[in-house]
């Protein structure tokens, strides 16, 4: 507990950190504005024009925005320490140096958590009162129809969180870990969305954003991802991307000079 309180304090007495998730709480008002946007497009479209008129899922579309900022905190809570020498210190007073990287996993975990849903529900919230009815009632369907892709799209965010803080023990590089983190989200899908088939929808499917409509058992047909994992599968793929940094990391920590 002591660690865990360390961390935490660690985490809350430096600005950054109020600055990513300030711009992660974003998401909302881009999501509004988008909405306030699309809203005034639908209504000044001739009326034989409406009933073809969709849009996408806002808050899937936006989910990026919180992901990629806990990602990049994730990394910082690791990378800030070897970039200042602090991660001596730390090591020195928790010679065992697991438990460093569990409380840090622990504090930037949590914080994703609250995120997640705050960011997810807000801008899922604010696109349903805006939009209403319209674009063939999308965001009229009942609300726990939707509940379970929310609840899923929310809990990718700590999973970027604990990516980045792997990342950062790993490369020990701030730049290297966010490059990564990034990649994951626009560079690698756009690779993968050009690979000949049947790689094509065979490597997308494991693609982070892919994971949510298939752990719902939706399908990604409209999108460059793939949908061959179960569900059940599909669950383990993103623990996966959580777990295995981690593990890799604790490995490293306890063998490397700090």
């Amino acid at each position: 507990m002591s660690v865990l309180s360390a961390e935490w304090l660690k985490v809350r007495s430096v600005r950054s950190t109020y600055v990513i998730l300030g711009l992660s709480l974003g998401a909302i008002l881009l999501g509004l504005a988008l909405a306030v946007m699309a809203a005034g497009m639908y209504d000044s479209a001739p009326m034989d024009k409406r009933p073809d008129a969709r849009i996408a899922d806002l808050e899937e579309v936006l989910v990026i925005v919180p992901q990629l900022c806990l990602g990049i905190l994730g990394a910082l809570v690791m990378t800030s320490e070897y970039a200042t020498g602090l991660i001596r210190t730390s090591l020195a007073v928790v010679p065992r140096r697991w438990p460093v990287l569990g409380a840090k996993a622990a504090t930037v975990g949590t914080l994703g958590l609250l995120i997640g849903p705050i960011t997810v529900f807000g801008t899922y919230a604010v696109s349903r009162a805006v939009l209403g009815d319209r674009f063939s009632g999308a965001y009229a369907g009942p609300f726990v129809d939707r509940l379970p892709i929310l609840v899923v799209l929310s809990l990718t965010v700590p999973v970027f969180a604990l990516l980045g803080l792997g990342l950062g023990a790993l490369l020990r590089s701030t730049a290297g870990s966010i490059a990564i983190v990034v990649g994951l989200v626009y560079v690698v899908p756009i690779i993968i969305g050009n690979i000949p088939e049947p790689w094509s929808e065979r490597l997308g499917s494991v693609m982070i954003g892919a994971l949510p409509r298939q752990i719902t058992g939706d399908s990604n047909a409209s999108s460059v991802f793939g949908s061959l994992l179960s569900p059940a599968a599909a669950a383990a793929v993103l623990l996966a991307y959580a777990a295995l940094p981690l593990f890799a990391a604790t490995f490293v920590i306890r063998r490397r000079d700090a």
